[in-house]
């Protein structure tokens, strides 16, 4: 069994930065995909950004050049370093992992990220 446990989130104030973390807890073997999703009140989750296990990564337009996805197998850490937020950035923020051993798939519990002045 897999936990993964989001933190980073909080508030900032437009054009902020913050480096969210995803800690994965468990048998992990590593990722074989790793991403990020937001959701906000009355939406649906929304892919964010992703990496996979060959180090491709794909980025939703909204946050293209200002969003960078990164993981560590060794620490079985994953990151979404976020820059030049904006209000509209607002959303509690998801990591979602694709255990390269089992093809599990997990979600963790999320974090809130506030962007407003």
């Amino acid at each position: 069994q897999v936990h993964l446990m989001e933190s980073g989130g909080g508030l900032v104030q437009p054009g902020g930065s913050l480096r969210l973390s995803c800690a994965a807890h468990g048998s992990l073997l590593s990722f074989y995909v790793m991403q990020w999703y937001r959701q906000v009140p009355g939406n649906q989750r929304a892919l964010v950004a992703g990496i996979s296990s060959g180090g491709t990564t794909t980025y939703a337009d909204a946050v293209k050049g200002r969003f960078t996805i990164s993981r560590d197998n060794a620490r079985k850490m994953g990151y979404l370093q976020m820059n030049s937020l904006k209000p509209e950035d607002t959303a509690v923020y998801y990591c979602y992992v694709v255990d390269a051993g089992s093809y599990s798939t997990y979600w963790g519990q999320g974090t809130q990220v506030t962007v407003s002045s």
